[in-house]
């Protein structure tokens, strides 16, 4: 592949950079400066965003709705026809549902469990009754409005699949996937790595592992073919897999991804990323957009990297393959 970039189909965007939820597998909540992305931000690298084709904006973070102009920023994308994503946690939905369903093409929600096992990983008493609220206030305002759940398998709902599947369908959502915890990387406010004791409030044990493994045949019997669950068989199986190489059972795999070569994620400081793991390639601010995606660092890292041995590759728990169809990736958001 081509080290020097010259389209970007997907562009993912940190617009805020706190969060409302406190996750067992995340560390953004521990952010206690507060920055945005500004509609003057977007205005700098417009000519870098059209040159790179720039197809698929996401809006993760930190939690997106809290940014305080949200669909400000969206206009920016809506005036170039770019698809926009936003990832929330569903717990400001259902104040700014009548924006949303103008300013976005859709929304996925996190959701951890059925409602006490969600409650318990985010941390926030009424979390699951808020989101279902939010979802409930979309499709008020537009019934056909898309809204999807993802699920970060871990510790504390590996035995509540089916579950959450069911709970998802219940809330009216379009379709639910799932993917492994991740426990090893600096992303999401890790800069240092993960503590033991972090670890273990997320990571399986043996047990869990051979219960998750029983829950996931369990769910793949139950669900496959209806479209609802998105994974094939064969990736819900390697989550498994994933989650059992902590515990020494199984060697780290890279999964086939291209995302250095087909998105960046900038966050809300100007931070450039390969991806969601890798570290910076460069900041935007003294430099353009398309100065940091094709500077000598970004293009040696792209030159050099071999996504199946690469010690962070090997260990990623979310990937990405882009191939002009919109792909299942994210993270533990």
């Amino acid at each position: 592949m081509n080290p020097v970039l010259e389209s970007l189909p997907i562009l993912v965007l940190y617009p805020h950079s706190r969060c409302n939820c406190r996750c067992l597998m995340c560390d953004i909540w521990k952010t206690d400066t507060t920055r945005e992305l500004t509609a003057a931000d977007l205005d700098r690298h417009a000519a870098d965003i059209e040159k790179l084709g720039v197809e698929w904006v996401v809006l993760s973070g930190g939690e997106p709705l809290m940014h305080s102009d949200l669909t400000g920023l969206c206009r920016f994308f809506r005036e170039r026809r770019i698809r926009i994503t936003v990832l929330s946690t569903g717990l400001l939905l259902e104040r700014y549902a009548e924006k949303l369903v103008a300013a976005v093409d859709d929304i996925i929600v996190s959701l951890d469990g059925p409602p006490d096992v969600h409650d318990r990983i985010r941390r926030v008493p009424g979390a699951f009754a808020r989101l279902a609220a939010g979802v409930r206030a979309i499709h008020r305002a537009r019934p056909e409005f898309p809204i999807a759940a993802r699920c970060t398998v871990q510790r504390s709902n590996c035995r509540h699949l089916r579950e959450t599947t069911c709970a998802a369908q219940s809330l009216g959502l379009s379709s639910i996937s799932f993917l492994a915890a991740d426990t090893t990387s600096t992303a999401f406010n890790h800069p240092d790595g993960w503590t033991e004791p972090e670890q273990n409030a997320v990571r399986l044990s043996r047990d869990d592992l051979a219960a998750l493994g029983d829950e996931m045949e369990a769910l793949i019997s139950e669900w496959d073919g209806t479209g609802f669950v998105l994974e094939s068989p064969a990736k819900l199986r390697q989550i498994v897999h994933r989650l059992s190489v902590p515990l020494g059972l199984a060697e780290p795999a890279a999964p086939s991804c291209n995302a250095p070569w087909v998105s960046a994620v900038v966050e809300t400081d100007g931070t450039v990323r390969p991806c969601f793991f890798h570290p910076p390639i460069g900041k935007v601010g003294a430099q353009s957009l398309l100065e940091v995606l094709n500077g000598p660092h970004a293009v040696a890292f792209r030159e050099n990297l071999d996504v199946a041995t690469n010690p962070v590759c090997r260990q990623c728990v979310c990937s990405l393959k882009w191939s002009g169809s919109r792909p299942v990736a994210a993270a533990n958001h």
